[in-house]
């Protein structure tokens, strides 16, 4: 299985445009977050309208789940908490989203929101325990932000990570974590694209600007993994013990 994980496109068309002619060589495609951006000229709503649209091409091109990212929020749901409420129509017409788990062979993949609040907070723990009482061989989370305590969340300031998610890594174990949120990690020389918490492999591709956007491949058949960006290409295997030392510094 050859999965495409892109995030933090924040409403670049040509990125987007991109994905969509790349989606047929991959058996999935995951997009982490971040898709609406809150400081375009452009509202909220109209950015929704054409992301599912995006999702709709993305579909029809093959298979695609889509969490969302703080910049994805557009007003309260039920419990008055702020949520990607446009991703419910995209979930209506079967696009996987927050929330939701995928099954594809022997791999799980769950979908987690951006949540703002504590029954957020406590209904994606409770999704998590649900997946873990049904795991498979292989358990994939797509979440938007890089746990805490990993590279993969260095600004090149300073550690920028979820601290829940990194207990919730320590706690359950899953085989993979694909993230965004923070830009900067895989350009900086302390930051990673990829890095292994234990038995788990976290990867954020980041962000560039240009029509291409920054992107990891994962072949979970070959068990390895490549990020490329406009600073060239690095590849890692699933097996190793720990990340390897950096190529393109």
């Amino acid at each position: 299985m050859r999965l495409l994980l892109v995030s933090d496109l924040h409403y670049t068309l040509p990125q987007l445009d991109w994905v969509v002619r790349a989606a047929p060589r991959y058996d999935l495609v995951v997009l982490a977050g971040d898709h609406l951006d809150i400081s375009s000229a452009v509202s909220l709503d109209a950015q929704s309208v054409v992301l599912l649209r995006y999702l709709s091409l993305l579909q029809a091109a093959g298979r695609v789940v889509v969490s969302s990212g703080n910049h994805d929020l557009t007003g309260p749901d039920a419990q008055g908490e702020q949520a990607a409420l446009w991703l419910q129509e995209a979930r209506r017409a079967g696009v996987p989203s927050d929330g939701d788990s995928l099954l594809l062979g022997d791999t799980l993949f769950t979908v987690c929101p951006w949540w703002d609040g504590p029954a957020g907070r406590a209904a994606l723990a409770a999704q998590l325990d649900a997946d873990a009482a049904r795991r498979p061989a292989r358990w994939v989370w797509v979440y938007h932000w890089p746990p805490l305590g990993s590279p993969t969340c260095w600004t090149g300031r300073r550690p920028y990570g979820d601290a829940d998610l990194a207990g919730w890594i320590r706690q359950h174990r899953p085989d993979l974590v694909l993230s965004g949120h923070v830009h900067e990690p895989p350009f900086k020389p302390d930051g990673a694209w990829g890095d292994r918490l234990g038995p788990t492999w976290v990867f954020n591709a980041g962000r560039q600007i240009g029509p291409v956007p920054a992107f990891i491949e994962i072949d979970l058949a070959a068990g390895t993994a490549a990020w490329h960006s406009m600073m060239g290409s690095e590849s890692l295997r699933l097996s190793d013990p720990t990340a390897p030392p950096r190529s393109v510094f």
